[in-house]
């Protein structure tokens, strides 16, 4: 259990598949942070990811920032940030709109 967060350590994420060594393992967190703010941005939010604390940190414009443990928790609150519904694989955030 993280004492800065009370979220209990993940074993790792899928996308982790292939990583051999901690560093290959942060990163691979990193990039996949990157695709994750790629997809926010459309929707004026941003995620944040100190490789350190289990889980991400989420950002609106407006200062408000939730902590969640993990991906699916990241897009409930993405959408309930936004106001509207957030659909990662949708034309909009894939920037084809």
């Amino acid at each position: 259990m993280c004492s800065a967060c009370g979220f209990p350590a993940a074993p790792g994420h899928w996308t982790d598949a292939g990583a051999q060594t901690p560093g290959e393992r942060l990163r691979l967190r990193f990039s996949r942070l990157a695709a994750v703010n790629r997809l926010l941005a459309p929707y004026g939010l941003k995620a944040h990811d100190d490789g350190v604390t289990p889980g991400l940190q989420i950002f609106a414009p407006g200062g408000q920032r939730e902590l969640v443990p993990d991906l699916q928790t990241l897009w409930i609150a993405a959408a309930r940030m936004a106001g509207r519904p957030i659909d990662p694989l949708s034309a909009r955030a894939l920037g084809d709109e």
